[in-house]
């Protein structure tokens, strides 16, 4: 069922769905809960499933010109909230997954489980900031299409666009309708968001990481050493997914995370 609530005067939009231990999924930049539908609607049959729109997507509203990771997190707490969520696994896509993080550090007592999903605990590099604020300049100058046209391809790997071509042009059509101010103010929150990398070193409670062996995003080769060091983590490695592993190996990511709250 859709819901349709308030916080802070703005629209918070989230999706509630089947029974059994809360799992929380937060979707990526230029997604909305819509980017979960055909994954949030298999896992139902064995958990309670909450898919929010995070701040500036989909239909939440943008809470002024900075939508921080902080921000999202309380966004994401108040949703658990209004469904009567004390406790529940949290997992998150891309920025999605810097969400889950700020909500990892300022509400453990709130998690049962967390994981990230194709995506990193660092920082911005100062590189990562200057394209950001490329992105920023093409929204301010109405071309916000290069950005998805560009952008979402990518996210696939490359033996997987022809036969997910479909797949493709859905994700294209949700970034269509993320406003612009809600791009601008993402952006300008995941390049001011803070290094978070002793919360997966050091979680308080089970950690499930997902990488895919293809993503152009994450790439593999480079976070393999830091990986290596989590000795109090569940890693799993899709092997033919770029950084869209829900829908590239969407079976295998279901079991993967069916294995992973079992054993919580």
């Amino acid at each position: 069922m859709e819901h349709n609530i308030q916080y802070n005067g703005h629209p918070v939009r989230y999706k509630d769905q089947g029974s059994g231990t809360p799992l929380v999924l937060l979707h990526g930049y230029l997604e909305s809960l819509n980017s979960w539908d055909n994954f949030a609607a298999s896992l139902a049959s064995e958990y309670r499933i909450i898919t929010p729109d995070l701040p500036g997507h989909g239909e939440t509203g943008v809470p002024g010109t900075v939508s921080s990771m902080d921000y999202m997190a309380e966004v994401v707490k108040y949703v658990m909230e209004s469904a009567g969520i004390t406790k529940a696994v949290v997992i998150g896509h891309s920025m999605g997954g810097y969400a889950t993080l700020a909500f990892a550090d300022r509400y453990p007592e709130a998690l049962l489980g967390f994981g990230l999903f194709h995506s990193a605990p660092f920082p911005d590099t100062d590189e990562k900031k200057k394209n950001r604020d490329r992105e920023i300049q093409l929204v301010r100058e109405g071309k916000k299409n290069l950005i998805f046209n560009t952008n979402i391809p990518k996210m696939f790997a490359d033996d997987n666009l022809e036969r997910l071509a479909d797949k493709v042009e859905t994700a294209k059509e949700i970034a269509r309708g993320t406003p612009e101010e809600g791009i601008i103010a993402v952006l300008e929150g995941m390049k001011a968001r803070p290094d978070r990398t002793q919360l997966v070193k050091n979680p308080e409670v089970p950690f499930l990481y997902l990488l895919g062996k293809k993503d152009k995003y994450i790439a593999f080769e480079n976070i393999e050493p830091f990986i290596s060091e989590l000795t109090n983590a569940r890693i799993e490695i899709l092997e033919n997914s770029g950084h869209m592993g829900f829908v590239e190996e969407k079976e295998r990511s279901e079991e993967i995370i069916k294995a992973f709250m079992s054993g919580l």
